[in-house]
């Protein structure tokens, strides 16, 4: 192997980009993964999001939701389908062949940028030597000028409830259920909890969401959160809020949950139990007590605002350090090292980084809320607008959910938007460019929206934060 100019940990959605764009500016790159492909346990470039994360669970999403509106949603259109039913093995290999398309995508991508790989877990010493111990049963050790730390996050596991592959789910698991469940129960009413609930919800089974917190949704404004609550209850999610978790048993007939709500002891019996109650950074062996790498009490390494360790030519990216555990942020974290490493500027703005849970009706958000406004000092107004008012969401039948707006009292430039609704995922990005360009909640009002357009519920809300809405009464 010739000399190289940068080593990366890690091949997910941080770790690969990184690479491409560290090639694309003239260096000679290694990528270091330990992450195992399901059909054949060789190497998976993608990482979590892309293996057992972002991409599969939208597969499923996406399969369950025709299910869903061609049970329940095609008779008003006029559509009949009689004895409708779903295959979840076919549906499981719909998803499979996805992630196998992507993983040869990205290796592609490496073979054209000459980008080399090795499978097995990486350790980092000082002197930036990184000690591989492969998947095969070699090992090596090899250094470079740079290192990008990009090992990602493992979901957290309970004591009392500890993954077996069978029964007590991660997020990997849960998406290889080849039989949708009598009654699913999940601990935690997050992004994967709600994610996943949906699915085993729309193919059938009885799905019991159990929740520490008192209130679902506490990045959203209460109006909001209360919104997104509501339409999961209509689409009979059972979430039971301030619920917490003390045991799990197996029993013959599948699993008994033990927990505590509020002053009463309660139980829950179900055939599956999905855990989803958060992700910790994967730093647990990465790093030799040599690395001079400092990692903080709860596993994150520590990093300043260019997401450098301190230690010379020692970079650290994505879930392992401060900031969301969002995959899109990982990737623009490598770029931006890449491009730091290479001489140039490169920075990411934490706070302009969107947020989606590809629920139905989806919810996306960014920025600040008028209740984290309001905590720092910043005196907001704020405009919403439903979409049961949007001519475009009427034609398509998915009138959920509503857009709201939050701009500064006295400067109006745009502090936050949250949506829940149809396409919010990609409605988002409107919030997105107007904050990056430090845009006004009138630079929204002003700009023409085509008709009829899901986008005009923003271009309504943004309109109602001077109280000049078109199409909803004050």
């Amino acid at each position: 192997m010739s000399a190289l100019d940068l080593i990366v940990i890690g091949g997910g959605p941080g770790g690969y980009v990184a690479a491409i764009r560290a090639a694309q500016l003239g260096m000679k790159v290694l990528v270091v993964d330990a992450f195992r492909g399901k059909r054949n346990g060789g190497l998976a470039l993608g990482g979590t999001c892309l293996n057992v994360g972002c991409i599969p669970s939208k597969a499923l999403l996406d399969s369950s939701h025709h299910f869903h509106r061609l049970l329940h949603g095609f008779g008003e259109h006029g559509i009949q389908a009689d004895n409708a039913r779903i295959d979840p093995k076919r549906m499981i290999a719909r998803k499979d062949g996805i992630v196998a398309q992507l993983n040869a995508g990205i290796a592609q991508l490496f073979k054209a940028h000459r980008i080399e790989t090795l499978h097995g877990r990486a350790k980092l010493h000082g002197d930036r030597r990184v000690r591989i111990a492969l998947h095969d049963g070699g090992q090596t050790e090899l250094s470079a000028p740079h290192v990008i730390l990009a090992a990602g996050s493992v979901p957290v596991e309970l004591p009392f409830a500890p993954f077996d592959g069978e029964l007590i789910l991660d997020n990997a698991g849960i998406l290889d259920l080849e039989e949708v469940p009598r009654r699913l129960g999940v601990i935690g009413a997050g992004v994967i909890g709600l994610e996943m609930g949906s699915v085993w919800r729309r193919l059938g089974a009885e799905v019991v969401i159990l929740e520490a917190l008192p209130e679902l949704l506490p990045a959203l404004d209460r109006d909001m959160a209360r919104l997104a609550e509501r339409e999961f209850r209509k689409q009979g999610l059972d979430i039971r809020l301030g619920c917490r978790v003390e045991a799990v048993e197996k029993e013959a007939s599948g699993l008994c949950i033990r927990y505590q709500h509020g002053d009463r002891k309660e139980t829950l019996e179900c055939d599956r139990l999905l855990v989803a109650v958060g992700r910790k950074p994967a730093s647990a062996g990465l790093l030799g007590e040599d690395s001079g790498v400092r990692v903080d009490a709860r596993g994150f390494v520590e990093v300043d605002a260019h997401c450098f360790t301190g230690v010379d030519g020692v970079w650290a990216i994505g879930d392992l350090v401060r900031g969301p555990m969002l995959a899109h942020k990982a990737s623009e974290e490598g770029i931006a090292v890449a491009e730091r490493i290479a001489g140039l500027p490169g920075h990411v703005e934490l706070d302009q980084i969107p947020w989606v849970i590809y629920t139905d009706p989806e919810i996306a958000w960014v920025g600040l809320t008028e209740k984290q406004a309001a905590e720092r000092g910043i005196p907001t107004r704020s405009g919403s607008f439903p979409f049961a008012a949007s001519g475009r969401a009427l034609a398509i039948g998915e009138t959920a959910g509503a857009v709201k707006l939050i701009a500064h009292e006295k400067t109006d430039r745009l502090l936050g938007m949250q949506i829940i609704g149809p396409q919010a995922s990609e409605l988002i990005h409107e919030a997105v460019l107007t904050m990056a360009f430090h845009g006004s909640s009138e630079d929204l009002a002003r700009i023409c929206h085509a008709h009829p357009t899901l986008a005009e519920a923003i271009h309504e809300a943004a309109l109602a934060v001077d109280r000049r809405a078109i199409h909803k009464a004050r």
